[in-house]
């Protein structure tokens, strides 16, 4: 049996992402996504549960697994997301990221 070649997918997906609704939309995943990794790092790091974390938060240990999961349609507050922080011991910070200018 013959191994199939594959092609690589970035060549679509850079395709797709010149649209500016699909851009939109493709950041704000990926917003959510850095966040969930974020929120169970510090969970992690701190040596807490997300039952622990939901009650020093004053939030509920679905709201801490819903963001965990990344699946979620909602993006958490930055008050929520400051006081979990805060209730690992971790400050809150953010930072726009700029990319190069492709030359000319």
């Amino acid at each position: 049996m013959k191994k199939r070649q594959y092609r690589s997918a970035k060549p679509f997906v850079e395709k797709l992402l010149k649209d500016p609704e699909i851009r939109v939309l493709f950041e704000a995943e990926r917003a959510k996504t850095l966040i969930a990794d974020a929120v169970r790092s510090a969970r992690l790091r701190a040596s807490l549960t997300q039952v622990e974390l939901a009650k020093l938060a004053k939030t509920t240990q679905a709201v801490i697994s819903r963001i965990e999961s990344g699946a979620d349609s909602r993006i958490p507050s930055l008050e929520l997301l400051s006081r979990i922080a805060g209730a690992c011991n971790a400050t809150l910070s953010f930072a726009f990221s700029f990319q190069r200018k492709k030359a000319a």
